[in-house]
């Protein structure tokens, strides 16, 4: 049996497409591989904390120095933090927001972003070697975007900081096996949008 995280980063409801991807994804996940779970956690709707003064000055404490007080700002952090540890697929489904991330995700990532808890200093001090902790996990990211040609070698390679950014944050923290799928063209509407709906849709299907 897998458990499945799937994270929501859009601030829209029913007018979300990146919200359309990843229910599709449970759907055919779930009618192939009915034993597995699925978690939620929604950082569009719901308000992620930014990180501030006290949550820097506990999350690099060692550990001999920590204590209640020190920690208690990172409470929701460390439940953030146990979610990735406890599940063995992320699927994040996520909008470009000018040429990027949700702010809501970024809040998400600063949150699980953790020294010796999702990556560490290889020599435990800065030496500029990282090693991600997240281990043995699978990753999916469901784009929406209302232009094309961000993909590798592609026009607007250079503008996506939206997919290469989350490759390259989460692949600091160990995850390396990850697949991107993005469904462009939403701002253009019309046949060509629905044309990449229905390639986005069947690469879902293919999933397995």
């Amino acid at each position: 049996m897998k458990k499945i995280l799937i994270i929501n980063a859009s601030v829209r409801t029913e007018r979300s497409y990146s919200r359309m991807l990843t229910q599709s994804f449970m759907d055919n996940w779930a009618s192939r591989y009915p034993e597995d779970r699925f978690t939620f956690r929604e950082i569009g709707l719901e308000v992620v904390p930014a990180i501030n003064e006290k949550w820097i000055a506990g999350a690099f404490l060692k550990p001999k120095d920590k204590n209640a007080e020190n920690q208690a700002e990172l409470q929701f952090s460390n439940e953030l933090v146990q979610e990735l540890k406890e599940n063995d697929i992320y699927v994040i489904g996520t909008p470009m927001y000018n040429w990027s991330i949700p702010s809501g995700l970024k809040s998400y990532i600063d949150q699980v972003m953790r020294i010796n808890e999702t990556w560490k200093f290889r020599s435990g001090k800065p030496d500029g070697d990282y090693v991600g902790l997240l281990e043995n996990k699978k990753m999916y990211i469901l784009s929406s975007r209302g232009d094309t040609g961000y993909g590798q070698h592609e026009k607007n390679e250079h503008m996506n900081f939206q997919t290469s950014y989350l490759q390259f944050v989460f692949g600091m923290m160990g995850v390396n096996d990850v697949t991107t799928m993005s469904l462009d063209n939403e701002e253009f509407g019309g046949e060509i949008f629905e044309k990449s709906k229905q390639e986005i849709f069947q690469l879902i299907n293919g999933i397995n």
